[in-house]
């Protein structure tokens, strides 16, 4: 049941123009950490981890909550635009896998931007004519950045299903952008999803150690919290009413 929900959600978003976000959206942050770290040269020395904090301060904070926020808002659109709430709650397979298909396909996108975040990062340094060796964390970089993406793909599905405009879960991922790295600041990041973002991503810090136990409780909670939301929520709903 699984594979044919998340067969139906591919066919659903392949010609989607959400692909525009996903392609354009982390251009941003490269050229603007780009631009910013070759004018402050000065005090940023430390070359590709340099170059990687002023990525990373832009796309953690802005660009990637509001590429997830608009992924995840469009995958609830269809249901909540066209109406298609009794088809959908009346589906032959149970409602659990038809929430963890969007939240697999969330996490997928969660995934290959960091992908896309890579590539556009080693064309900037190779641009800005870094010659040293790329970073060896970069692998770990990305990938605990993709898993602290699905712990905020599984929040912004949640309020995307029961807020049924498109502009104000997206909206609120960009306020949890920001607000994730004030409470990183303050030293609380572990306990707030959209920092998980930034701590994984080592946002304007490569240096920063990380507690890979609680990331990953941290982590693991939201998802399974959000998404078990998710699914009450539509245990719940009233199909009738649509």
């Amino acid at each position: 049941m699984l594979l044919r929900c998340l067969r139906a959600e591919l066919v659903k978003f392949r010609r989607s123009p959400v692909w525009l976000a996903f392609v354009v959206l982390p251009l941003f942050p490269a050229f603007l950490g780009t631009f910013n770290y070759l004018g402050n040269l000065s005090v940023l020395s430390d070359a590709w981890y340099s170059l990687w904090s002023q990525h990373t301060l832009f796309s953690s904070m802005f660009f990637l909550p509001a590429l997830l926020g608009v992924f995840c808002a469009w995958q609830w659109r269809l249901e909540h635009a066209d109406h298609n709430w009794n088809s959908f709650l009346t589906a032959p397979v149970p409602v659990g896998d038809l929430c963890l298909a969007k939240l697999i396909w969330a996490a997928v996108i969660s995934l290959l931007s960091q992908a896309w975040i890579e590539v556009l990062f080693i064309i900037s340094g190779k641009l800005v004519g870094l010659t040293g060796p790329i970073p060896p964390e970069l692998p770990e970089w990305l990938l605990c950045g993709a898993l602290g993406g699905v712990s905020v793909c599984a929040v912004q599905l949640y309020f995307s299903l029961i807020i049924r405009a498109f502009a104000p879960p997206v909206a609120f991922g960009l306020v949890g952008g920001i607000a994730g790295l004030m409470v990183t600041a303050q030293g609380f990041g572990y306990a707030f999803p959209y920092s998980l973002l930034c701590i994984g991503m080592r946002a304007n810090n490569p240096t920063m150690g990380l507690n890979f136990a609680a990331f990953l409780l941290s982590a693991f909670v939201y998802t399974v919290v959000f998404t078990l939301l998710a699914v009450r929520h539509l245990l719940q709903h009233d199909t009738a009413a649509e």
